[in-house]
């Protein structure tokens, strides 16, 4: 296994698609409402304004989830989603979304009858599908609805909508708005498009913004604690598990052992007692 490396992007390095700069940037309803418009051809009516990072965890035992943006319209609900590297089972995760969104929604008062039209929206930057042959099917954009498989015309109505787009075929995309949309999340540059434009400036406004970055530093400490922690646990697992050969081999004293492997004395003797338990 290779060393665990800490490459935390710093604040000046930071893009549109990097996790944090994302969801705030997000937070103005005017840009997250333009952004839902575009990709996901309706018109926002009324929009709350968005839940950066909500997290629906609704039972004190059940796994949570934490959503990067969430937003209300008058009758529907949007989570949208960066993802900047692949990440395995995207259908599985957008369908444990779509059950937390729903749940929140129930544990709220709704009925059935009432629950809103769903979308998760994922914007990735790779493809994340491919075929048996490990190649990738190379659309712009996959739109997933319930339809009967007999049937295709007979649709089940349960108002879940899955849109996942891939920016990494930007130039399959006929739609322009679309494409010079996937283009910036694809290269970072904005080209001619104008809402890109504002979303670059937006993002090189927020980077120098004295809070941001005062919070940016903060998360990034707790995120090389968490290294560190990880990097260590790591090291100790690997002297106890050195340390419980040693012994097997019985030729050096709990004292050398405990001394050649950095481990306390008490750790060592623990150690011998269970391996003479599981004999």
């Amino acid at each position: 296994m290779g060393k665990l490396k800490y490459n935390k992007k710093t604040v000046d390095e930071l893009t549109f698609t990097d996790d944090g700069m994302f969801q705030v940037v997000l937070s103005d309803p005017q840009i997250a409402a333009e952004l839902v418009e575009r990709l996901l051809f309706f018109k926002v009516g009324h929009i709350e304004y968005p839940e950066i990072e909500k997290t629906i965890a609704p039972y004190f035992s059940s796994k949570g989830v934490r959503l990067d943006v969430y937003i209300k319209d008058s009758d529907r609900v949007i989570d949208v989603e960066i993802q900047t590297y692949p990440q395995e089972a995207i259908g599985l995760r957008t369908r444990y979304y779509q059950s937390m969104i729903d749940t929140d929604l129930l544990l709220k008062g709704h009925d059935y009858s009432e629950l809103p039209a769903s979308y998760v929206l994922f914007i990735c930057k790779k493809d994340p599908f491919m075929n048996i042959k490990g190649e990738n099917y190379g659309l712009p954009c996959y739109t997933f609805e319930t339809v009967c498989k007999e049937n295709e015309n007979v649709k089940l109505g349960d108002k879940n909508v899955k849109v996942i787009y891939n920016a990494s075929a930007y130039d399959r995309e006929k739609d322009r708005r679309i494409r010079d949309f996937l283009y910036f999340i694809h290269t970072n540059s904005t080209g001619e498009d104008d809402f890109s434009r504002r979303l670059f400036i937006a993002v090189e406004r927020i980077k120098k913004n004295d809070l941001f970055r005062r919070e940016y530093a903060i998360m990034n400490l707790h995120d090389r604690d968490i290294q560190r922690k990880a990097r260590a646990e790591g090291a100790s697992q690997k002297a106890i598990e050195a340390a419980g050969n040693l012994l097997k081999l019985n030729v050096l004293t709990y004292e050398q052992i405990a001394q050649v492997q950095g481990l306390p004395l008490e750790k060592v003797q623990e150690i011998a007692e269970s391996i003479c338990v599981n004999k």
